[in-house]
């Protein structure tokens, strides 16, 4: 299984198909991995891989990957595993799809580094709507699994992820706890973003509604609603392959 190494993590990841790199970026909340997407309406990877490099990675101390978590880790922490890794393939410039928490992932990456991202589709991301709670207990759902896994590995590995109560409360408030509908960057942010978008809407908890139709609005990107199953289904389907494959033709 290949493994990136950056300076506080280690990340793992499969590359499949040929052509320009996609990123992709799992649901899950913070366990985003790659065996998220076997649960997803479909699998990005077997949708695209036959015109893209597709990259899918395990964000760190999700799946397979683990990482340091220190009181000033947030939202950038985990952008930088994204850029460090697209660096060690030499992936200059690509594209991104991102699921659930993708969204607010994959907008601190426009955000952080715009000209290297071609374009980007967002599936049902999350978005404040009246459920701060349930993102907080997801995020201490998974704080609890990491903690008691932690306290059965040797004092090395303990170390090498710098896990403690105190700086998982800080990642917490780093992440969860601001006044932000996208959680990770600002409305006035979005709304200066180029980087061609297509948004499919998501119409849950934690995923509403209301959030995809937002960014669609901020951004200027078609909205796609009811995708998930029947005859919408692989019409969203060849919606994503073709306006992927129509910014990857352009300059």
């Amino acid at each position: 299984m290949p493994e990136f190494s950056g300076p506080e993590s280690r990340i793992h990841y499969d590359v499949s198909g040929e052509g320009e790199p996609i990123l992709l970026i799992a649901p899950g909340g913070m366990r985003s991995s790659r065996d998220k997407w076997d649960s997803a309406p479909w699998h990005p990877g077997a949708l695209l891989e036959d015109a893209f490099k597709v990259i899918a990675m395990d964000q760190r101390n999700a799946g397979a990957s683990t990482g340091s978590i220190g009181p000033e880790d947030g939202w950038d922490t985990y952008t930088a595993d994204q850029l460090g890794l697209m660096d060690a393939l030499g992936c200059d410039r690509f594209h991104v799809l991102g699921m659930c928490i993708g969204g607010p992932f994959t907008l601190n990456l426009i955000k952080r580094a715009p000209e290297r991202i071609k374009s980007a589709v967002v599936l049902q991301t999350i978005g404040r709507d009246h459920n701060d709670a349930a993102f907080l207990a997801m995020f201490d759902g998974w704080a609890e699994g990491l903690s008691a896994s932690q306290a059965s590995v040797s004092e090395t590995s303990v170390a090498e992820t710098s896990v403690s109560n105190a700086n998982l409360a800080a990642l917490r408030r780093n992440m969860f706890i601001n006044d932000l509908n996208f959680l990770a960057v600002s409305e006035a942010d979005i709304a200066q973003m180029t980087v061609p978008m297509l948004v499919l809407q998501g119409d849950d908890l934690y995923h509403p509604a209301s959030a995809s139709k937002k960014l669609a609005a901020l951004t200027g990107s078609t909205c796609i609603e009811g995708w998930k199953e029947g005859p919408k289904l692989e019409l969203a389907r060849r919606s994503v392959a073709d306006f992927l494959r129509r910014h990857a033709q352009s300059a």
